[in-house]
């Protein structure tokens, strides 16, 4: 039997039933969350960027320290680089924060520092989507538009049971329209609900809580059991493997930092100095010479590391060193800093976590 007849009910009519279903529950079931409390455009707008590839539970410290060092769109302009990048570190994708920025200079600039309670003038900002949009539309203005994440294409694809790639921005936007069509009146609320059923109820990578959930009765995927199998994307291509030897260089009770460049992977954010390619001991002290760093001591291996990006993985080898520099030398590109100063002022990106840990034994 062709699926599409295999049901009582159209997508239309199912999909029909879901807002007051899931409102209800909502009501009962909604997470306590700091933005949640006072939605403001602001507010809004700052926690969907920092929940961006990031758990909820992970976000909250990160939210409340934001905003109390900024507290609005006019600080978060004015805001210098390095506090910014501070603020930020350990949440990873700096380029989110840095667009974050952006946006808020451009309220600023286009909108006397107020933000625009306008979908289409919401994404015209850096750093904001279609989703981005709809959210902080809908949360914060109560605007009739959807706001689809990865939360809503999971629970839509297994209530109505389809096989289609939520990957394919064709589908993503045939599930915003067909969201569209049953915006409730507290739409905020609604494209709330939705995203966290799919947080906290419809999980993903692994068996979902079909007993706790309020579209149980409705869903397809749980009449023929097969919720697990949905959705369906298509395979991430595999990663690329990159070595990298990381030098941890100590000089006065000092530590070695360097900026990476201005484009590609971590663009212009602090480093621990490191060099493509796995160095044995002999090619990294040969390595140093050429910076300028003359060793004081025997290089001394520290413990190998891993760090996954979204297309890359680093596989890092790190060597640690008492440095002098020479004095003849122009070693203009690495800067020395202080335990003080790396704690309240460097951003170290997550890639460096592993001897982050070194350097607080070391210093």
């Amino acid at each position: 039997m062709n699926e599409s007849n295999m049901w009582k009910e159209t997508d239309e009519e199912i999909l029909q039933q879901i807002p007051e279903k899931l409102l209800k529950w909502y009501d009962q079931n909604a997470r306590i969350l700091p933005w949640r409390e006072n939605p403001q455009p602001y507010r809004v707008w700052v926690s969907e960027i920092m929940l961006q590839q990031t758990r909820v539970e992970a976000v909250k410290p990160y939210f409340e320290r934001f905003l109390k060092a900024l507290p609005t769109v006019e600080d978060l302009a004015q805001a210098p680089e390095e506090q910014l990048l501070k603020l930020w570190e350990g949440l990873g994708y700096y380029n989110r924060v840095r667009n974050l920025q952006r946006g808020a200079r451009a309220v600023m600039a286009e909108h006397g520092g107020v933000i625009p309670a306008s979908f289409e003038a919401l994404k015209k900002l850096p750093g904001i989507g279609d989703y981005t949009a709809g959210a902080i539309g809908s949360i914060a203005f109560q605007i009739p538009v959807p706001a689809v994440d990865g939360n809503v294409l999971r629970v839509i694809s297994r209530v109505l049971y389809r096989r289609d790639n939520i990957l394919d921005a064709k589908v993503k936007r045939r599930i915003e329209g067909e969201i569209k069509e049953i915006l409730p009146e507290r739409t905020g609320d609604f494209n709330q609900s939705l995203m966290e059923l799919g947080a906290t109820v419809c999980l993903p990578n692994g068996a979902p809580k079909c007993n706790e959930c309020p579209l149980q009765e409705l869903c397809r995927a749980h009449l023929v059991g097969d919720e697990e199998s949905l959705p369906v994307k298509t395979k991430a291509k595999k990663r690329k493997i990159e070595q990298r030897t990381v030098f941890l260089l100590v000089c006065d009770g000092k530590i070695a930092l360097r900026k990476r460049p201005e484009k590609g992977l971590l663009a212009g954010l602090w480093e621990l100095p490191s060099q493509e390619g796995m160095l044995g001991c002999a090619e990294a002290g040969k390595l140093l010479q050429t910076w300028g760093v003359r060793t004081l001591g025997e290089l001394q291996k520290q413990t190998d590391a891993k760090h996954i990006f979204s297309h890359v993985e680093w596989h890092m080898t790190c060597w640690y060193v008492e440095a002098a520099l020479d004095p003849d030398a122009d070693v203009k590109e690495l800067i020395w800093v202080s335990r003080k100063e790396l704690d309240q002022d460097v951003a170290l990106p997550a890639a460096f976590k592993t001897y982050r840990k070194v350097i607080e034994k070391i210093l």
